[in-house]
């Protein structure tokens, strides 16, 4: 008998921790519906608990409140672009890419193919209506882009600068108009930038 408890014991985990992760990832998918539609402002727990068919105390066992909510949606979403990026430039590479701007825009155009593919996601968090302090995150998240498009030249400061303020606006107007073809248009324009001490590189490429 304790043989049978103890081949019992760790199916009846395994059952709890499905069921808690699918109440979890239920609780997301309606906090992101519910602050699409209504901003995050004026979302209530109560609107996303409904939604995800959840009690308020099931909420907190997985959240801390709306905030973490919401923030915890942008990381994951961060989570999915990263991925999306790191595999275009390490494809780009596989295929004998060298020239770091080519890299660069296999990886841009993947993070603007993710925006478009997520775009409601991607324009909630461009809305400005997010939780106490999250302007603080997004600068952040800037300015780690922004390290790591530095690493791929060199430490060009002056043309990453150039490059991430340019992709970060980019973004904006792609994700609030939808418009595949302005990505495609900003990525060219992009795509001829060089360092200023290789312009006559940039005209004879």
């Amino acid at each position: 008998m304790p043989a049978m408890s103890s081949d019992v014991e760790p199916t009846v985990t395994a059952r709890t921790s499905e069921r808690g992760a699918a109440t979890r990832s239920a609780l997301l998918r309606a906090a992101r519906d519910v602050f699409v539609s209504k901003g995050f402002a004026e979302a209530g727990v109560t609107d996303v608990v409904a939604a995800a068919e959840a009690s308020v105390g099931s909420l907190y066992h997985h959240f801390a409140g709306k905030a973490d909510l919401y923030l915890t949606l942008f990381e994951e979403f961060q989570s999915r672009q990263t991925q999306r990026t790191k595999q275009a430039a390490r494809a780009a590479r596989e295929a004998g890419e060298t020239d770091p701007m080519r890299v660069f825009v296999s990886a841009a155009r993947a993070y603007l193919d993710g925006c478009l593919a997520e775009r409601e996601l991607a324009a909630l968090f461009l809305r400005g209506d997010g939780p106490p302090g999250f302007e603080v995150v997004m600068r952040d998240r800037l300015r780690t882009w922004a390290r790591r498009n530095a690493a791929l030249f060199d430490d060009e400061n002056a043309l990453v600068i150039v490059l991430t303020g340019a992709l970060a606006g980019a973004v904006n107007e792609i994700v609030q108009s939808g418009d595949r073809n302005l990505a495609e248009e900003v990525l060219e324009i992009i795509g001829r930038l060089r360092p200023a001490g290789s312009a006559t590189d940039a005209i004879s490429g």
